[in-house]
């Protein structure tokens, strides 16, 4: 929201209230407030008459500090709140030596200087890394605001070159500098400035994150109003915000999602392919059956199958009843699909039509989102007189909750939590909530209902699809980027979406496979295939059409195929990504940013990211194979061939479909499994270790880990000048070895040599090998 017209004038019927200066400041046990007036104090007259704003400065975590700006402290408190877990032993330090005051937690400091001009500034080891100065935090009436309401707003500063990321699932450009940003939930698919997922968190190159503590609508000027600053305001009359300290990306990170959350673990079995109905297309028994057993047929390995809206009748979504027209007998039809060694997901959203059963039961029970007049609040907007499920209403969630329940009993594995994003302000919630603050709330409490049943019923195995989130979300994973185009554009724009999401907490994401509207060229599905599997999850998706790879040609089948099993054989390296994803907020899919901080030439790439830490990914976008991708310094192998590639360069490459650059590390030992049929298996079983340039004088620990993520087995691979060896820490099953290239053994002890098409590759006959490298 801008409220500025040019650097020097407000717009018309704006007056801007912003501090002067730090008149006086009261220093707690592990706190400072601040009284600033809003103009200059030069006789105790001008203590009259105006407006002051008062900030609090505090820490809740190690190198994390809270501000809160307050202009008037008597409004009730308005729920909803994120949940912020901080840290009970953290402890600030205050030094005040009369001109400055300061609040220091780990290496991250605010500093307020007193007197005349306003100057707030947070430093990390005596660098400033942003500050907030004149005119900058301020409370805000426009022509609009009603009398004694406004806005809140800060201003922290932009150095030369800095960069700022993040504010969730966002299609737009992938560096934010120079877009307005409002934290609003939209249905609005891929291709516009509106999305599913927005988060009130960005962070930037300079190595700090700001995370404003409002679930309501947070505006964002980024480098846009003012081009040295990020603006964020909120309607009220108060504002909260979090500066967390790095000082890398990964670091802010993990501080972060401390504070809000961190993802849950998804389970192994929902990292394979995943197929559904596909939206409007016609299916029933027959047709499932049909797409299943093509598959099977095909060797395409299939992990888990979705049934999407239409499971139940025309105008009564929802109802959580089969179409007994298209599926008579659903319990025996699950029974069937899962002797096949399949998971079964059901789509799902909290909507309620008018002419589904259940509409009269909430309506009488009070589960459903009244107007003020106590009257249901109803849309004929997706739904025909559709109401809306109340989940601040513990009644409300208990009653949608048994209804997911019984379809857990049925066969149910997961649910797709669709839609929630459509959320009224026009209405009274149960437990009093502000209707400004629920509508980007409301997905929070959706898919929290939906995954405790979830965790109640299938324990470890709670998984979900959803598609809308907001701040704290992330500890309900899976996310997908929602309605893409069939186009090689919106497949970029989706990469960019799971980037910036990516880049604001989530570690976990998806994407419909082929883009969801429309049919895709051969050409589109085929690229898209490759990109899909090297995602932390994949699904075949469309809405009016099939996404089985045989109605596109005989190729799509091979390259399904192809990059099917070779995500099996990742799995122990995928799910230890997972597991680093769970434990601290580390994504599996990575923008180069996040890898490679140093790196100037990786700020601003989005069409290439980071699988894990050591796999590089440049989805083709191209028909005819044509790609671009900047590789960073070091010796690189290529991993579908094993050729070396020194990096440091911007590579142009052609590539048929059934491959794309796909890129090690310089020095990284990846785990491989035994089985490319399936995602789920003993990981530790015959896992081979392969190795690609290691690095002399560099010690690599490479954990395996079980279903559960706990560690099943670790090994430790380090290279002396010519000497390396490779030793098991933990774990007991049958092990390999590949020496990845052109570099072979001219002597091994501890285990058995043969040359194979990638490298040298070593059956291990003990716990330690030692490899002398010719």
């Amino acid at each position: 929201m801008k409220f500025t017209d040019g650097f020097w004038l407000l717009r018309d019927g704006v007056r801007q209230f912003a501090a002067a200066e730090a008149y006086a400041i009261e220093a707690g046990k592990d706190s400072l407030r601040v009284l600033a007036p809003t103009r200059r104090i030069s006789s105790r007259g001008d203590t009259l008459n105006g407006a002051t704003l008062t900030v609090d400065l505090s820490s809740p975590a190690r190198d994390v500090i809270r501000v809160k700006l307050t202009h008037f402290a008597g409004a009730r408190a308005k729920g909803p709140e994120f949940g912020i877990t901080g840290d009970p032993d953290a402890r600030a330090e205050i030094r005040d030596d009369g001109k400055t005051a300061t609040l220091s937690s780990g290496r991250l400091s605010v500093r307020v200087v007193r007197g005349e001009g306003w100057n707030m500034d947070f430093l990390a080891d005596g660098r400033v890394l942003t500050s907030s100065g004149p005119k900058g935090m301020a409370y805000v009436e426009t022509a609009e605001s009603s009398p004694g309401s406004g806005y809140a707003k800060e201003e922290l500063s932009l150095g030369v070159g800095e960069s700022v990321y993040g504010l969730g699932e966002r299609f737009s450009a992938f560096v934010k500098n120079g877009q307005s940003v409002d934290i609003w939930n939209r249905d609005g698919g891929t291709a516009s400035e509106q999305t599913y997922k927005n988060i009130p968190f960005y962070l930037t190159n300079r190595g700090y994150g700001v995370f404003v503590n409002d679930p309501g609508l947070v505006s964002f000027e980024v480098a846009s109003e003012k081009l040295s600053r990020v603006q964020f305001s909120v309607a009220g009359q108060s504002l909260e915000y979090f500066l967390i300290y790095g000082p890398t990306p990964k670091e802010i990170l993990r501080k972060y999602t401390a504070l809000t959350g961190l993802p849950s673990l998804p389970p192994a079995w929902s990292f394979g392919l995943w197929l559904t109905t596909s939206f409007t297309t016609s299916y029933d028994e027959k047709t499932v059956t049909g797409f299943i057993q093509g598959m099977a047929d095909r060797d395409l390995p299939l992990a888990v199958f979705h049934f999407d809206c239409f499971w139940m009748r025309e105008y009564a979504w929802c109802d959580f009843k089969w179409d007994p027209r298209t599926f008579p007998d659903p319990e025996g039809m699950l029974k069937r699909l899962k002797a096949r060694g399949l998971r079964i997901c059901l789509w799902i959203n909290p909507y309620i039509a008018q002419a589904s059963s259940m509409f009269a039961e909430g309506m009488a029970g009070g589960f459903l989102a009244r107007k003020p007049n106590g009257d249901v609040w109803q849309t004929d907007l997706w739904q025909a007189g559709m109401g809306i499920v109340d989940f601040t209403n513990p009644g409300a969630r208990k009653w949608f909750g048994d209804k997911l329940r019984s379809l857990v009993d049925m066969g149910a594995d997961c649910f797709k939590t669709d839609f929630g994003e459509r959320i009224p302000t026009d209405v009274a919630w149960f437990d009093g909530s502000d209707p400004g603050r629920m509508h980007n709330y409301y997905t929070y409490l959706y898919n929290q209902t939906v995954f405790e049943v979830l965790r109640e019923k299938k324990g470890a195995d709670a998984v979900l699809f959803a598609r809308s989130a907001t701040a704290g979300s992330q500890r309900y994973p899976i996310h997908w980027g929602g309605d893409s185009e069939s186009t090689f554009e919106s497949m970029a724009e989706s990469l960019r979406g799971g980037l910036s999401l990516g880049l604001s907490g989530f570690g976990f994401w998806s994407h419909d496979i082929g883009g969801f509207e429309g049919t895709p060229r051969p050409e589109v599905y085929k690229r898209w295939l490759a990109f899909g599997l090297l995602s932390s999850h994949s699904r075949l998706h469309g809405s009016s059409s099939y996404r089985v790879p045989w109605l596109f040609d005989d190729e799509a089948v091979d390259v399904l195929r192809l990059f099917t099993k070779l995500k099996c054989r990742l799995m122990p390296y995928l799910y230890a990504a997972a597991v680093e994803a769970s434990s601290v907020g580390i994504p599996v899919m990575r923008a180069m940013i996040l890898e490679f901080p140093d790196d100037l030439s990786s700020a601003t790439l989005d069409r290439q990211y980071m699988l894990g830490s050591s796999l590089l990914v440049a989805p083709v976008f191209s028909a005819e194979g044509s790609v671009e991708y900047w590789l960073p310094s070091g010796k690189w192998t290529r991993y579908l061939t094993g050729e070396a590639v020194e990096g440091g360069r911007w590579m142009r490459e052609t590539h048929g479909f059934s491959s794309l650059p796909l890129l090690v590390r310089p020095g990284s030992v990846i785990a491989t499994g035994a089985v490319d049929s399936r995602p789920d298996y003993d990981f530790a079983d015959g896992v081979t270790l392969e190795a690609f340039a290691p690095i002399d004088g560099e010690t690599v620990t490479t954990a395996v880990t079980d279903l559960t993520g706990a560690e099943s087995a670790v090994f430790e691979t380090r290279r002396e000048g010519g000497i390396l060896t490779v030793t098991r820490r933990i774990g007991s099953k049958p092990w390999r070895f590949l020496l990845v290239g052109a570099e072979e053994a001219s002597g091994v002890t501890g285990g058995s040599p043969e040359r194979s098409e990638r490298g040298t590759l070593i059956a291990a006959s003990s716990e330690s090998l030692t490899i002398t490298l010719r």
